[in-house]
């Protein structure tokens, strides 16, 4: 199973490049996709989206995806 990880705004400048390629045999959800990457849980103020819809940490994934990771939005 094949999965492309994107990192968009600050997440991209905090992990220092924009895209990962993942062989994601046995990841099976959102979470465990950015565990098996970065060693920690998806941080609860991360946004992920699949295929450019929005999905909590608990998304299953299939061979594919696009997963895109975001800063949490402020606005003012």
């Amino acid at each position: 199973m094949s999965i492309t990880i994107r990192y968009f705004a600050s997440l991209r400048e905090q992990i220092g490049r924009g895209e990962d390629r993942l062989d994601a045999a046995g990841i099976a959800t959102v979470d465990a996709a950015w565990q098996h990457l970065h060693g920690t849980p998806l941080p609860a103020r991360v946004l992920a989206a699949v295929n450019q819809e929005y999905v909590g940490a608990e998304h299953v994934l299939t061979d594919g995806d696009e997963v895109a990771f975001f800063p949490p939005v402020t606005g003012g």
